[in-house]
């Protein structure tokens, strides 16, 4: 029980112990919250968290999740303040820099998520899926090699990852590489029956050409 409720308000740094919340009071706001996520009630989910919020606004653990809920909720200038907290509070932490790529992914803002992606990589060099949206935001702003050498990378370390792979196959396809690219997108229908990349491609014989 204390381990749960040092990790929920850890570094909420300038509250005095009489300011702080019971153990019981911080299960029950965030289980609350929880079940308010569960149900897709986001408003409701970030309600049941403001006394949390109240008590340790500079906290990592509730920040992190509050940018998660403003994710979800579509309230994106919300979710970067929120993850941008826990980024400050915790600026070792790759998953509060992940996080806050999320809402700029959603807005498209690719030379963003650029940025912050190769944060992650300081911290992280083979991290997931910071090589993978950077990936991602590489290709959205027109920079296939760059990115081509980071899908490389990482298909070093999983040679049959089909988001990786995919990956490659766009970065070849708009440089022109179109035979290398058609042999992925062939792999890819084999390893990722269900996903509709290889379709789109493969179905139209002149794209490939």
């Amino acid at each position: 029980m204390f381990w749960l409720a040092w990790v929920v308000v850890w570094l909420w740094a300038g509250v005095s112990p009489a300011q702080t919340l019971s153990y019981q009071k911080l299960k029950e706001a965030y289980h609350r919250s929880y079940e308010f996520e569960r149900e897709g009630q986001y408003a409701k989910s970030i309600q049941a968290l403001m006394p949390v919020y109240q008590k340790y606004p500079r906290g990592y653990t509730i920040n992190l999740r509050l940018g998660w809920l403003f994710y979800l909720s579509g309230r994106y200038r919300n979710a970067i303040e929120h993850y941008e907290k826990a980024a400050a509070a915790a600026p070792g932490s790759v998953e509060a820099l992940l996080g806050l790529s999320l809402p700029y992914l959603a807005q498209k803002n690719w030379s963003k998520v650029e940025t912050l992606m190769y944060r992650v990589l300081k911290i992280d060099f083979y991290n997931y899926y910071g090589n993978l949206r950077l990936a991602q935001a590489l290709r959205n702003q027109k920079k296939y090699y760059q990115a081509e050498a980071v899908c490389r990378k990482m298909l070093a370390l999983y040679p049959t990852d089909v988001n990786f792979l995919a990956e490659l196959a766009l970065n070849l396809y708009y440089r022109n590489q179109k035979s290398e690219a058609k042999k992925l997108f062939r792999d890819l229908s084999i390893l990722a029956p269900q996903n509709p990349l290889p379709q789109k491609f493969l179905s139209e014989p002149k794209n490939l050409r």
